[in-house]
């Protein structure tokens, strides 16, 4: 039986990655953190601290900018937490990278995991539509992405103001 994936997904700042540290802190430790965020400029790097201060000790980081699904293959004990497929996107995106093998790669990584998956995401379809082609390119990926996630998950939350709004499954 396959482990335990639970995807969560919402606007900026909606709460969702507070949410999913929260629900992790519930399961088996290790607790393993795998970060796709690129420190490039002061906002983020703050937002990156941010992120640390909260979570606290008790968490392995692992980067993966790029290689996510690698990094879940590295996983072998406790619980992981990826936070987020929307930065990691975008960063294959800008990379010139094949998003279709990139999304089949992670797909099959959190489905043959035999640890608790947790994956935090941002839904980018409820906006307006981008005025340039890299933007539209990127909602359109981005959704791709969500719905076939939500497809293979076992519980779906979408998180507004901090609230988790069931979509599939049970928290």
């Amino acid at each position: 039986m396959a482990s335990p994936f639970t995807f969560l997904l919402g606007g900026a700042a909606s709460g969702k990655s507070a949410l999913a540290e929260a629900r992790v802190c519930t399961m088996p430790q290790p607790w393993v953190y795998i970060a796709t965020a690129q420190a490039f400029d002061a906002e983020m790097t703050a937002k990156i601290d941010r992120h640390r201060g909260r979570r606290g000790t008790g968490w392995q980081t692992v980067e993966a900018p790029l290689d996510l699904p690698a990094a879940i293959k590295g996983c072998t004990e406790g619980t992981v937490l990826v936070d987020c497929v929307t930065l990691w996107l975008s960063n294959l995106l800008l990379a010139e990278q094949d998003l279709d093998a990139a999304q089949a790669a992670l797909l099959a990584a959190i489905s043959t995991s035999p640890l608790p998956v947790f994956v935090v995401s941002n839904e980018v379809g409820q906006g307006l539509v981008p005025d340039n082609v890299l933007g539209r390119r990127f909602r359109e990926a981005q959704g791709r992405l969500n719905v076939a996630l939500a497809a293979r998950a076992d519980t779906v939350a979408q998180v507004i103001a901090g609230l988790p709004n069931i979509l599939k499954g049970q928290l």
